[in-house]
């Protein structure tokens, strides 16, 4: 492979209190780097640095940057969703992907409240640990579809009827913005939308960040639960 045109490898950083649990985690995303069907790039994951506490993980997000914080939701000093809030709020380029023992619903919804964009149980196999640090460094959100499935039912009983909520919020979006919601919220990437929608990868880009900014959202996160309250697409659809 050409060295010049090779990727940057991923920078991954560790939160967890237990030293098993972090090299366990080590292990998984930096001795798994070719997944059947996909090209085998050496280093594509690196650990840039480890945590054994909220505080300290804080601390290292901002100095080391990495691409991906892989954080226990139980910490010492501050637990995962007080330190994906700050990372946050700190307005860090680092993506925050929270695992726990448990899935329950005011977890996940908790850790999608507090700016985390990816949530998995703890004892995920590590191929999939892989491809999630993979999409979240992407850009993508990802949630264990089963805990998707569970929560997204949930929303919708609670939702009010999409008519009194989608013509406000969705108004200032045009005809093509709505649809790259649409393909947003289905779980979607950039370049999934732009091969659909045969429009370059960068239109889609310009057109994500015009319905972040016209929506007042965050991420996509946020941009897909927003789709969801407004009945602009439903569960399973």
């Amino acid at each position: 492979m050409d060295t010049s045109t090779r990727r940057r490898p991923l920078r991954v950083l560790l939160a967890d209190a237990a030293p098993m649990q972090r090299s366990g985690l080590r292990m998984a995303l930096t001795g798994l780097p070719c997944l059947p069907g996909e090209p085998c790039l050496p280093d594509e994951i690196v650990v840039a640095g480890e945590a054994g506490d909220g505080v300290e993980a804080v601390s290292l997000a901002r100095r080391l940057l990495p691409d991906v914080l892989v954080t226990d939701l139980v910490l010492p000093r501050a637990n995962g969703l007080s330190v994906a809030r700050a990372v946050v709020s700190a307005g860090l380029p680092v993506r925050v992907l929270v695992l726990a023992e448990h899935d329950g619903d005011e977890h996940v919804l908790g850790a999608i409240a507090a700016g985390a964009v990816g949530f998995l149980r703890k004892d995920v196999p590590a191929d999939e640990l892989v491809r999630t640090v993979r999409a979240l460094a992407a850009g993508g959100a990802v949630i264990a579809p089963a805990v998707l499935a569970r929560i997204l039912g949930r929303v919708a009983e609670a939702l009010p009827a999409p008519e009194t909520t989608a013509g406000s919020a969705l108004d200032q979006l045009t005809e093509r913005e709505r649809e790259v919601l649409v393909h947003v919220a289905r779980g979607h990437s950039n370049a999934e939308i732009a091969g659909a929608l045969q429009v370059s990868e960068t239109t889609i880009k310009t057109h994500v960040g015009h319905v972040l900014t016209k929506l007042r959202l965050r991420d996509r996160t946020q941009a897909v639960v927003l789709a969801y309250e407004t009945g602009l697409i439903k569960p399973g659809n």
